[in-house]
């Protein structure tokens, strides 16, 4: 499917959200009390009467969306999305096209009011994610078959999206999920997207309403989606979206969280980190506790990701110590292999300028040839006890990068040529 070409306007609408660089996932329904992720009534085939009968049993605490909020923003993130609706068709929201929603049921409220108070308090963005896909409507499947079934069910589909675009304020991205059993076409996806962006101007809209719109979504793997075009990874801790009772140890650690943060930096993407909150709302201390580092270690070493960063790829070789993140004419090495007082980078160029520790400042002494920038004055152990990633800050006076080759590149200005020679005849 062809990309729409980029406009002035689309490009005005998703500044802030290139510069976002960090958000927060929220995946919490009625299937957090049983601990087994959110297509646990798909997964373990639960009776529909039974699965049904949680919406009476869940009693999310008061406050708990302030509690997101307020850790989404010691986690150094920028905005937020909340599943206002997952594939179970449970509506966090007061919804007339349903009485499956929670002012109806356990709750007796409207989450979705409170999650997007939450944000705005806090100064976050606001996100709301939507599945079209929908296992307790009764034309959830029959849409695909039957014609009058699909009316029925896109004229509810239409209903709730243009209820999350109207009762609510300004909403900033609209999160699409779940396009099965219709195509763009069936969901009538375009004329429901001009529809959004009559009611809410400035929305950003992700791409899983089966056409491009504003950014692509890669789930799983931070790596970019869509050639040349914004994109946002969503990943989340252990192997589901929502909570899993499964031991703290498998949660993320802040290394792990930053290094995602590198990987799409450098890509010049975003990442949409998924927490999975317990059936009460709350959020396990392991994984606050991490996230907040994360956000203490951002605090001091942002510059390396935040807010614009170069597409780095093919531009610096793997080397032993760490990876790489770059902006302009400086080049940030991200340490996270300690191994003496001095790092030697085979292959760097660019004239060398100034060599300091980002998160402290403190300037160290180097020394540069045309073969290799040895770095001197390190402490004896990696001084990051965040998330063990010490990021050295090299200054330049042109743009860097790092390529290494065959030794025999330096040793003599005819081997290059006599290197590629040998290689063509073995070949």
């Amino acid at each position: 499917m062809p990309v729409k070409p980029k406009t002035q306007d689309s490009e005005k609408r998703i500044k802030w959200f290139r510069e976002a660089r960090f958000g927060m996932f929220i995946h919490y329904g009625i299937y957090a009390q049983l601990g087994r992720g959110e297509w646990v009534w798909n997964r373990d085939r639960i009776p529909d009467e039974e699965y049904v009968a949680l919406a009476d049993t869940w009693q999310p605490k008061r406050g708990c969306a302030r509690e997101w909020a307020r850790l989404a923003k010691a986690a150094g993130m920028k905005y937020m999305v909340l599943t206002t609706k997952h594939h179970d068709g449970f509506c966090l929201w007061d919804t007339e096209q349903t009485d499956f929603n929670a002012v109806s049921h356990g709750p007796g409220r409207d989450i979705v009011a409170e999650y997007i108070d939450a944000c705005r308090s806090a100064g976050l963005k606001v996100g709301l994610y939507y599945s079209l896909a929908d296992w307790h409507h009764p034309d959830g499947w029959r849409c695909w078959a039957d014609l009058k079934a699909r009316q029925r069910f896109v004229k509810f589909t239409h209903g709730c999206v243009r209820e999350l675009m109207s009762n609510y304020g300004k909403i900033d991205i609209l999160w699409y999920d779940g396009g099965w059993p219709l195509d763009a076409r069936g969901w009538q996806s375009r004329k429901l997207n001009r529809i959004v962006r009559e009611l809410q101007p400035d929305i950003l809209i992700n791409d899983r309403s089966l056409v491009p719109e504003d950014f692509g979504t890669s789930e799983g793997a931070v790596t970019p989606k869509g050639k040349g075009r914004p994109w946002e990874a969503c990943m989340t801790y252990l192997g589901a979206w929502g909570w899993l009772a499964w031991p703290p140890d498998d949660w993320y650690r802040c290394a792990q969280i930053v290094e995602m943060l590198r990987t799409a930096g450098n890509g010049q993407g975003n990442l949409l980190l998924n927490i999975g909150p317990r059936p009460d709302g709350s959020v396990v201390p392991v994984v606050a506790d991490r996230l907040k580092k994360a956000g203490r270690w951002l605090g001091k070493n942002g510059e390396a990701v935040l807010p614009h960063m170069d597409n780095t790829a093919g531009r610096f070789e793997w080397n032993e110590y760490g990876q790489w993140s770059a902006k302009g004419n400086t080049a940030y090495l991200w340490v996270t292999r300690w191994l003496g007082p001095e790092i030697a980078i085979g292959g760097f160029r660019g004239k060398v300028k100034r060599v300091t520790i980002l998160a402290s400042g403190k300037e160290l002494p180097f020394e540069q040839t045309s073969m290799r920038l040895v770095i001197k004055g390190l402490p004896p152990t990696n001084p990051d006890k965040l998330a063990d990633t010490c990021v050295l800050k090299i200054k330049c006076a042109s743009k860097p990068r790092r390529k290494n080759g065959p030794l025999a590149v330096y040793v003599n200005k005819a081997a290059p040529r006599k290197w590629l020679e040998a290689r063509k005849r073995k070949a």
